[in-house]
């Protein structure tokens, strides 16, 4: 929600509650004492929906802060789902003791009314479990790319009874550029299936790794260092704050494997943001082969029925 909504909100919710709260004191008026029968009633009323008014004005109070203090995408989008959700169960409890007069009364009534859902709905409710389980535990959050099952895609919405996220590769692509499609699925799934979250403990990358066939007789250590001066160069192009001896752990390797073609395999393994892997790629392919290419007499690639 942008900031200008939430201001939106909050003068609304603050006004409505100056309104109510007026009309609460406005009802000992002797004026109205023709209605005195519903003068308790329609106090009550209207104090109900003020304490409302004050829990939701509260609520937007609170998810401005929010947004402006927690710069993390996840955690702010947690942390105003649990804002809301604490304004909805309070706006509840509210109302409930205005219907049945009491409290006691109002949680008897929610026990009865529990336990007679709890029986219809066990779906819903096992998805909402799984919705707290999600909060706490930060198996995911929004932004992330995640991988359940055969579902892979960025996450964009956590609601409190399914997951929506943005396909990536899918039926139609080999590659790991969204698709296009939206996948909703519901929380209770996570509490079946194992969960692959691609933002581990080296954010914001991955490890991915690209092969190219060569012949036996090439220059390998030629080879090594054209593929690790193109991967090289692209991760400072496009990360040049990341260098230096603190980031060393994110510098490329090359290694030598025998391929099922009979021909040997370099394989240049890189660290790549999950959401860049296919363009990360092209773009070491794009710097590395025209080196390759130039020297025929220090690399051999695969040719005509020579593979």
């Amino acid at each position: 929600m942008s900031n200008r909504s939430t201001r939106y909100w909050i003068v609304v919710y603050s006004s409505t509650a100056v309104v109510l709260l007026a009309i609460y004191y406005l009802l000992d008026l002797k004026v109205l004492d023709p209605w005195r029968t519903y003068i308790p009633f329609l106090k009550k009323l209207s104090m109900s929906f003020f304490f409302i008014s004050l829990i939701f004005l509260m609520s937007k109070i609170i998810s401005r802060i929010i947004t402006t203090q927690t710069h993390t995408e996840g955690d702010r989008y947690n942390l105003i789902r649990i804002t809301r959700f604490l304004a909805m169960v309070s706006s509840l409890i509210v109302l409930a003791s205005f219907l049945f007069q009491n409290l006691y009364a109002a949680a008897v009534s929610f026990g009865l009314i529990s336990l007679i859902l709890g029986f219809a709905l066990q779906n819903p409710i096992t998805s909402f479990i799984a919705w707290i389980y999600l909060v706490f535990r930060r198996s995911y959050l929004v932004g992330d790319r995640i991988q359940l099952k055969n579902l892979r895609g960025d996450v964009v919405e956590i609601s409190y009874l399914d997951t929506t996220i943005l396909e990536c590769s899918g039926d139609y692509l080999e590659n790991d550029r969204r698709s296009g499609r939206i996948i909703r699925f519901p929380n209770s799934l996570i509490l079946k299936e194992e969960i692959i979250n691609y933002s581990g403990p080296q954010t914001p990358f991955i490890w991915n790794e690209t092969a190219i066939q060569i012949a036996y007789t090439s220059d390998l250590q030629f080879v090594e260092a054209c593929l690790l001066e193109a991967a090289q160069s692209d991760f400072v192009k496009r990360y040049p704050l990341l260098t230096g001896n603190k980031y060393s752990q994110w510098q490329p390797a090359v290694y030598f494997r025998n391929s099922k073609y009979a021909w040997m395999e370099a394989v240049i393994s890189y660290p790549v943001e999950p959401k860049d892997t296919t363009e990360r790629r092209n773009r070491i392919l794009h710097l590395a082969l025209p080196k390759l290419n130039m020297h025929p007499d220090k690399v051999q690639f695969p040719e005509g029925t020579l593979r």
